[in-house]
């Protein structure tokens, strides 16, 4: 049972506006905040949440939409007016710190005494990289991969803290069923073709549950996807909190090929919370997250994924389990923050 950390403090959590906290279904950034807010109350830290929608958390809470505008993701104006009226709350609260996971919203922390620290949870390369630059001294960032980190090491680092889920909120299994699990966006990024084509070379049934509601997603479903699908191959659509849980304990794998430096990939450890091993690509975070060998296959090129999904009962799944749940688990990721925390308010 975790304690409370030495000094309680008052913190605040701003969310981003796309999803409930906790999502319904897709949303990793969103569960990792709902678990986080979770576990720094029982720490006995004052924890307020700003957010879209409803409270589905313990701490206290300040809303910024009634309903979450996830038809609009990605707008711009939605992610401005949701940092305007976070900062609204901000300026009302008794805060010692304010803990912000949103793009826009670090923008107005420069007009704060009280110390921001902000999670990078995407590229910190590139123009995203520029703009955490300007931000200069107001803000103190967290990378949640050293792969991130290493992407852009002069950025105002303030420490690292892998991502990590609620491990016993999901379920354990050691019997698979004889299907291979894509589980992410439908996205040229996420691989979901070289999934399929890789199912496909090693003669096993392969289950998409893929969130498909942005254009290019659609797209990229229509000209790569749909003309996959067919025996063997099948499309379950979005996968809400429960079928998720479903799937990545009965599958046989996970197939993860991604195609870009991904800073980390919070489906990874809930599957091998699940027992079930994780066939990747050695991407962005990849190699951090898991042990080649021992809780799935780390790759270098989707030729090689076939073998590997051949290969994976020869893993344990109560390895797989207790490396998330050593490495991945909530409470560690609470006490990762908590050590930033005492650097930014000491």
């Amino acid at each position: 049972m975790s304690t409370a950390a030495p000094t309680s403090l008052r913190i605040a959590l701003v969310a981003p506006p796309w999803y409930p906290i906790p999502p319904r279904g897709y949303g990793g950034i969103e569960a990792m905040v709902a678990d986080l807010a979770n576990a720094l109350v029982v720490r006995g830290h004052d924890v307020t949440l700003i957010a879209a929608g409803e409270n589905g958390t313990s701490a206290g809470f300040r809303t910024t939409y009634s309903v979450p505008p996830t038809a609009r993701l990605g707008e711009g104006l939605a992610e401005v007016v949701h940092a305007a009226r976070a900062a609204r709350y901000l300026d009302q609260l008794e805060l010692d710190l304010v803990h912000d996971h949103c793009l826009a919203g670090p923008l107005t922390a420069a007009g704060r005494r009280t110390p921001t620290v902000a999670t990078a949870h995407g590229p910190v390369d590139g123009e995203i990289g520029q703009y955490y630059r300007d931000l200069g001294g107001a803000v103190s960032l967290v990378a949640i991969s050293n792969s991130q980190r290493r992407m852009a090491p002069s950025l105002n680092w303030a420490g690292t803290v892998h991502n990590a889920i609620d491990v016993q909120s999901f379920p354990f299994r050691e019997d698979k069923e004889d299907f291979v699990l894509f589980l992410g966006r439908c996205n040229p990024d996420k691989g979901v073709h070289l999934a399929i084509d890789a199912a496909r070379e090693a003669g096993r049934r392969i289950l998409l549950a893929t969130k498909i509601n942005e254009r290019a997603e659609r797209e990229y479903f229509d000209a790569e996807i749909q003309p996959r699908l067919g025996p063997g191959v099948e499309h379950l659509g979005e996968a809400d909190a429960t079928l998720k849980r479903e799937l990545l304990a009965a599958a046989r794998c996970l197939v993860f090929p991604i195609q870009w430096d991904e800073p980390f990939g919070l489906v990874m450890v809930e599957a091998m919370a699940c027992g079930t091993p994780v066939v990747a690509l050695a991407q962005g975070a990849v190699p951090e997250v898991i042990v080649d060998g021992v809780t799935g296959f780390v790759r270098t090129k989707p030729d090689e994924l076939a073998e590997a999904i051949d290969a994976v009962d020869q893993l344990s799944p109560v390895d797989c389990r207790e490396h998330a749940r050593r490495n991945f688990d909530v409470e560690i990721m609470a006490t990762g923050y908590e050590r930033v925390y005492a650097e930014l308010t000491s």
